[in-house]
């Protein structure tokens, strides 16, 4: 089996880090954020039953009809956006953030901005 890529290797331990402290409940579920090189995922856990409660990501059909963004930061706000709106729907308005072991910069911050605009509190 191949090593890992160091870049991956110290977000992860950055992941275990963060995941010490974060924990997501039934009324303030875990808003979690993977970032590929492409796209950009977002779920909203809960920790306690081990049950993701929300997702979206740029993969979805519904998201990809949209299409057109500039970039890919225009696309992570949608997706916060697309999250949050979700969220609310069933009635979910505090969450925690938890950014993954990704630095809180580029297509994480608009993702959390995004959210934070349609609406969550975190």
């Amino acid at each position: 089996m191949g090593k890992l890529d160091p870049k991956v290797k110290a977000r992860i331990k950055r992941k275990q880090r963060i995941r010490k402290k974060i924990f997501g409940t039934s009324d303030r579920p875990r808003l979690s954020v993977f970032r590929s090189s492409r796209h950009i995922y977002a779920q909203l856990i809960d920790d306690t039953s081990g049950q993701t409660v929300i997702a979206a990501s740029t993969v979805e059909p519904s998201v990809r009809e949209q299409g057109g963004f500039k970039d890919k930061t225009a696309a992570a706000v949608h997706i916060g956006k697309v999250v949050a709106e979700r969220a609310l729907e069933k009635g979910i308005e505090k969450v925690v953030f938890d950014r993954n072991g990704f630095l809180y910069h580029g297509r994480v911050k608009a993702l959390s901005e995004g959210a934070r605009e349609a609406g969550l509190k975190f």
